[in-house]
């Protein structure tokens, strides 16, 4: 199965795989008709307009090459075959970028290589990928949710369907200082898209969930995700009077996916919820703060960055929630602004046996809207700066100091 290409979206997808050893549920179609449908779109991106009109200011931050990043892409493509170098590299302005999915490892085909077919050496290079672009808090759970996927096998049994390492990453165009490439990871709960010019880095979308959220046996027992984040939206609403709460929620009935999940790369949200403006002291700063976690994933340097460009935009920011307020009860966040579209939610079981959501399956998601997902928005500015003539030269040289060092 690994570094098989995945054929959906605008071209021929197979509807049932050779590989799948099992026929979806009902809400896995869903998935796969959604995927279908999502990915015959053309991409536009998340809209979100700012009351301003004005971009944020163009940053330089201290710290933040890309240059160790860079050697891990190299290390790791030297560390593969020659087979598995054409599976794991693809161009950079492909729509495979789009055809990440949260759902099982076999349900859909998969495409750049699997890191349960590679030996530790090469499982080590493709890890420092992901450690060069996440903060340590970010890498270390993000390896969480593998690690979870292991216990996951060890609730059910099915070897076919969870396991450490059925996660897949791909490389996106050449790892180079001055022309754009990236890097995918994509598989059941672990979904993270990096592109990068020169020092500047693009990280969404990012996908990351678990069930269970806690490890109570087995090799990793003990081992828990999402507190933070769980924790801080409960407390954000806590901090808020009944009478904004009930501006803040939007709905009752939880969702059954995360709006702008996968195959979801154009998803039109109306305003709602509470705006940045309304809440009380207490409210903005907790709502800063669970704000910094997500950010806080990325990797040092960059994450200021990315923290500049959502302040920039707090006035603009609204908070919405679903579900009942209290200590029990599963629950829907949303932060959105037009730097940021962040969503936290409870899940009903698949590892285990319950129809209702629980708190103890969660999916988090964090995209950066106005067709800036997958660099798109970075990319496009590159060919207009840099656009190549007939002969297929460049009509001006690229030097990596050209690009300003900016997260999006």
């Amino acid at each position: 199965m690994a570094g098989e290409t995945a054929n959906f979206g605008l071209r021929e997808w197979p509807a049932a795989p050779a590989t799948r050893p099992f026929e979806p549920t009902q809400r896995q179609q869903k998935m796969l008709d959604l995927a279908r449908a999502g990915l015959s779109e053309p991409f536009s991106g998340i809209i979100c307009t700012s009351s301003t009109g004005q971009e944020p200011p163009a940053l330089i931050g201290a710290g933040a090459s890309l240059a160790l990043l860079r050697e891990a892409a190299h290390t790791f493509l030297a560390s593969l075959d020659a087979g598995q170098r054409q599976a794991a590299c693809l161009p950079i302005d492909g729509e495979v970028w789009r055809e990440w999915s949260n759902i099982h490892a076999w349900l859909i085909p998969r495409h750049g290589v699997c890191l349960a077919d590679l030996r530790h050496d090469q499982r080590e290079a493709a890890l420092a990928l992901l450690r060069e672009t996440m903060s340590g808090v970010g890498y270390q759970t993000a390896r969480d949710v593998m690690r979870l996927n292991e216990h996951a096998l060890e609730i059910t049994g099915k070897h076919e369907e969870y396991d450490e390492w059925y996660y897949w990453v791909s490389i996106f165009g050449n790892p180079s200082s001055n022309e754009p490439w990236g890097w995918q990871i994509d598989g059941h709960h672990l979904n993270i898209n990096c592109c990068v010019l020169g020092d500047q880095l693009v990280t969404t979308p990012i996908f990351m969930g678990s069930e269970p959220v806690l490890a109570r046996f087995g090799k990793y027992s003990g081992l828990r995700v999402f507190a933070t984040e769980e924790e801080q939206g409960h407390a954000l609403m806590s901090a808020l009077s009944v009478e904004a709460r009930q501006q803040a929620t939007i709905g009752t009935e939880l969702p059954w996916e995360v709006f702008a999940g996968p195959f979801n790369d154009n998803r039109h949200f109306e305003p709602s919820g509470i705006h940045y403006l309304d809440l009380p002291r207490d409210g903005r700063e907790r709502l800063e703060a669970l704000l910094a976690t997500y950010v806080g994933h990325i990797r040092p340097g960059h994450a200021e960055l990315r923290w500049a460009d959502v302040k920039h935009y707090l006035v603009d920011t609204r908070f919405s929630w679903i579900g009942p307020f209290d200590d029990i009860n599963p629950f829907y966040y949303r932060i959105l602004n037009p730097a940021i579209l962040v969503e936290f939610d409870h899940q009903p079981g698949i590892v285990f046996d319950n129809d209702t959501a629980s708190r103890d399956h969660i999916h988090t998601l964090v995209r950066t809207p106005n067709g800036k997902d997958y660099g798109k928005d970075l990319l496009r500015q590159h060919y207009r700066q840099w656009h190549t003539d007939e002969q297929g030269g460049h009509s001006q040289s690229h030097t990596g100091g050209a690009h300003a060092r900016r997260t999006i």
